[in-house]
């Protein structure tokens, strides 16, 4: 996917003017932070579980070499195949490596941000590989041929209309728009791919070092298919989503649901050990896990950004961040979206790719009221901006602007007086403006404010002309 994150501004802007997008967001956030919102205060002990699952995660960070060990030791004790990779080449390489060995021309997936981080689809198309994504609202967005728009529903900004007039001419079939009909020909086709498919691949939500076992959330059971229905299985994992033992899940099973989509529990769970053994009824024979760093390492490295590694992906900082709200998805400009993209994409891509997300936020603080790990996210982008200011990145606002307006705004308060008079001074001067309407074509930076919102009027009275008539006597 290329990385168009530099240009927020005007994607934003776009998405801003879309009226048919802005009912979906929404529409569907709405949705999501209602469901949580009750289900939250159906839970017992809520912030008690958020606590522990912090600790579970720092924990794990603070030992992560040591876990990692442990995972790789017990996937190969169960007879899977662990393979390190240190960048996105790296990885696809590996993915193409198996199924060259096995013999595979046709791929199922299940659904995947790190294939999404990665590139997978796109470079293992260009080798004449078959790919085809299974999750449906990821096969609606790949027939598009555009990347995911939400971490956990990719098609959220599609109408039913468009998703009629996709299917008619990607798949050939009679436009439809009812929702149960579009439904079943999806199914026809993804049923007719598991069947054939040589190689299945999935994602990881967590891997347990004391096991070696692997357990997938999902809706549709499109991922429990493609893990046992193919031959061979690829499970593609984050090396952050590895928790140290199996009484760790409860906590996070709790959690994610809760916060993804406002469900007690997911409709299916697949714990996976390997491949199949003697007596199992299903399964692939052979199953590979691919840990994947991609940056990570750094992350983990720097005490002021390595709690983003708490993220369990569960797009509840999305639902209810106001500026996703509005500005959508693909402003984000790569994988990740929302407030944990405005953190994380900058480590990963650079924060020069990257310089304008640290300052798409409103510093409101829901994502970190609502991240079920407790990811202090207002604070790690502050401190991202702090370094996009201080570093070589190309600042929001040039350093020179920013220091004559904290100058003039010293100014200002130190001398009381003076400031008195420029108010005064502003009034009729901000009328005018106001009629002739020179901010709104004005030069950067007053244009970027009045495009999208209403200059304030200056008050009448000042603040301090106001309290001396109202102020009690001594």
């Amino acid at each position: 996917m290329k990385i168009t994150s530099e240009d927020f501004g005007t994607q934003s802007s776009q998405a801003l003017h879309d009226m048919q997008l802005q009912g979906a967001l929404a529409l569907v956030s709405g949705r999501f932070t209602q469901q949580r919102r009750t289900v939250v205060s159906q839970t017992d002990g809520w912030e008690e579980i958020r606590r522990k699952a912090e600790q579970i995660k720092e924990h794990t960070l603070d030992h992560l070499p040591d876990y990692l060990e442990q995972l790789e030791k017990q996937v190969q004790a169960n007879g899977g195949t662990v393979y390190r990779a240190g960048d996105a080449a790296e990885a696809c390489r590996q993915v193409l490596e198996i199924c060259r060995r096995h013999q595979v021309r046709q791929v199922v997936k299940g659904k995947s941000m790190v294939s999404e981080e990665i590139g997978l689809n796109h470079y293992l198309e260009e080798t004449r590989l078959e790919v085809l994504e299974t999750d449906l609202g990821e096969f609606i967005i790949q027939l598009a041929q555009e990347p995911p728009f939400h971490i956990i529903v990719p098609a959220i900004h599609k109408t039913r209309q468009q998703i009629a007039r996709l299917f008619q001419e990607k798949l050939g079939v009679p436009y439809t728009e009812d929702i149960a009909e579009l439904t079943a020909i999806a199914r026809r086709t993804l049923r007719e791919k598991f069947l054939s498919a040589g190689l299945g691949i999935s994602g990881v939500n967590f891997a347990v070092a004391e096991t070696g076992g692997i357990v997938l959330v999902e809706n549709e059971g499109n991922a429990r298919l493609s893990t046992t229905a193919p031959r061979v299985h690829v499970a593609l994992m984050g090396m952050e989503k590895v928790v140290p033992r199996v009484a760790d899940l409860g906590t996070f099973l709790t959690l994610l649901p809760r916060s993804a989509t406002g469900q007690r529990f997911s409709s299916y769970v697949s714990w996976i050990h390997g491949p199949r053994r003697d007596g199992d009824a299903d399964g692939p024979e052979r199953f590979y896990l691919i840990i994947l760093d991609n940056g990570r390492s750094k992350i983990l490295a720097d005490r002021e950004m390595r709690a983003t590694l708490r993220c369990i992906r569960c797009g509840a900082c999305l639902n209810h961040c106001p500026i996703y709200r509005h500005a959508g998805g693909y402003s984000y400009g790569w994988v990740y979206p929302g407030p944990i993209g405005s953190i994380l994409t900058p480590q990963m891509v650079g924060l020069k790719k990257a310089s304008p997300l640290p300052f798409a936020s409103s510093l409101c603080g829901a994502c970190a009221d609502v991240c079920p790990v407790r990811i202090d996210i207002p604070q790690i982008l502050l401190t991202l901006r702090h370094r996009i200011v201080r570093g070589n990145a190309k600042p929001l606002i040039p350093r020179v602007a920013e220091k004559a307006a904290m100058r003039g705004w010293r100014f200002a308060t130190l001398h009381r007086r003076w400031r008195s008079l420029g108010i005064k001074a502003a009034r009729p001067l901000q009328a005018m403006i106001a009629r002739k309407g020179w901010l709104s074509k004005g030069p950067f930076p007053l244009s970027c404010w009045t495009q999208t919102r209403d200059f304030p009027a200056i008050a009448p009275k000042t603040f301090q002309e106001w309290w001396s008539t109202r102020r009690p006597p001594r």
